[in-house]
């Protein structure tokens, strides 16, 4: 049961559909769709630079990097 609907409902809902628009339509439709969501990813990627996660700056990584946040803390403090 998913939403309040039964299995049966759901059946009789596909067979409905499929009678309204037939199976090589249906084919055509699923497969317009799986492309397009085959671009979308491939979009997403393209975008991202592939799959590898951004190089962190010189400057991110020295403030990521506590003992050397405390180093030019104190080196700043002796001038």
């Amino acid at each position: 049961m998913i939403g309040g609907i039964s299995t049966w409902q759901l059946v009789i809902l596909l067979v409905i559909i499929v009678l309204i628009f037939g199976t090589k339509r249906l084919r055509g439709i699923g497969s317009d769709l799986g492309g397009a969501l085959k671009g979308f990813r491939k979009g997403i990627e393209d975008d991202n630079g592939g799959t590898e996660p951004e190089k962190l700056s010189t400057e991110e990584s020295e403030s990521a990097d506590p003992q050397r946040k405390n180093e030019s803390i104190s080196s700043s403090d002796q001038d």
